[in-house]
């Protein structure tokens, strides 16, 4: 427990703060307070009784002591266990021990919000999990087609030549870089430069399975694409996707992958997702 975090991409020891009473962040220091604060009492007119909120997903509740699955029952319900009493003892030490900028010790007046939770101990309904157990797909995004130093490698061209690869069955887009937490390796981090990128339809679909569909990060990537297909708003369009694809195909009598394999099917389900607003592509952008 401490206010020391890594920084991302060089690794170096990063100081950070925590101090509900800011509004900033002093001297550039990042204040863990308002990083995620989803709530900003003054902003609402019943704000002196909600009271600032703010959403703790940090390095300091990262828990990667077990797996969930390829485990028994027993040992994925200990990790869940052991996880929460992690996010319970932090937000203890925060409230007791944890250095203020003043000088002073804990936060005495910070609090759960079962309340808005919805749980009886405050924190989150469930987990929140990285990485997800994905399709083997038609396709697989690999970091060759959306990684910058290596589409820079592939067609050995300058970074401002450079696009991440261009899906001809595209049916969202996303941006984010690979951002991976600790590794089996022992990295705190490992945190690549990715550009905007494509979600392609065959990495929606399995390569044997007719009935299933993936509704988030458990489409066709791999670890180390999953690290930016991973973000919620990505995870909001495939599903959108899946959703509009299983409508699609349920009323036009249509299997997933005939819909992807044939052309004219494949341009008429992009253009209904382009009618209801889902962007296709990344625009590109120049400097004037």
């Amino acid at each position: 427990m401490s206010w020391s975090m890594s920084d991302p991409i060089k690794l170096t020891e990063r100081k950070v703060i925590f101090d509900p009473r800011a509004d900033a962040s002093p001297g550039g220091a990042l204040n863990l307070w308002i990083y995620r604060r989803i709530v900003r009492r003054r902003n609402f007119e019943e704000g002196r009784s909600l009271g600032d909120v703010t959403l703790v997903n940090w390095p300091q509740n990262d828990y990667w002591l077990g797996n969930l699955y390829g485990v028994t029952e027993e040992e994925a319900a200990r990790h869940l266990r052991r996880a929460r009493r992690l996010s319970l003892s932090l937000v203890y030490w925060m409230q007791t021990e944890a250095p203020r900028p003043d000088g002073g010790q804990g936060w005495k007046g910070l609090h759960l919000r079962p309340d808005i939770t919805g749980t009886e101990d405050g924190l989150a309904k469930y987990p929140y999990i990285r990485e997800s157990r994905r399709i083997a797909a038609e396709f697989t995004v690999e970091e060759v087609h959306v990684g910058t130093e290596a589409r820079m490698k592939a067609l050995g061209r300058p970074r401002e030549e450079v696009t991440a690869e261009v899906f001809k069955d595209s049916v969202g887009v996303g941006s984010y870089r690979i951002d991976l937490h600790p590794s089996s390796g022992g990295d705190n981090y490992i945190d690549v430069s990715s550009l905007p990128f494509q979600i392609p339809l065959g990495a929606l679909i399995p390569r044997r399975v007719e009935n299933l569909l993936p509704g988030c990060k458990n489409l066709g990537v791999t670890h180390i694409t999953n690290g930016c297909y991973r973000l919620h708003p990505v995870e909001w369009n495939i599903g959108e996707a899946a959703g509009a694809l299983a409508a699609h195909c349920a009323s036009g009598g249509l299997r997933p992958r005939q819909v992807r394999n044939d052309t004219k099917r494949l341009e008429e389900f992009q253009a209904k997702l382009a009618g209801q607003g889902v962007e296709l592509a990344w625009p590109r952008l120049q400097p004037r």
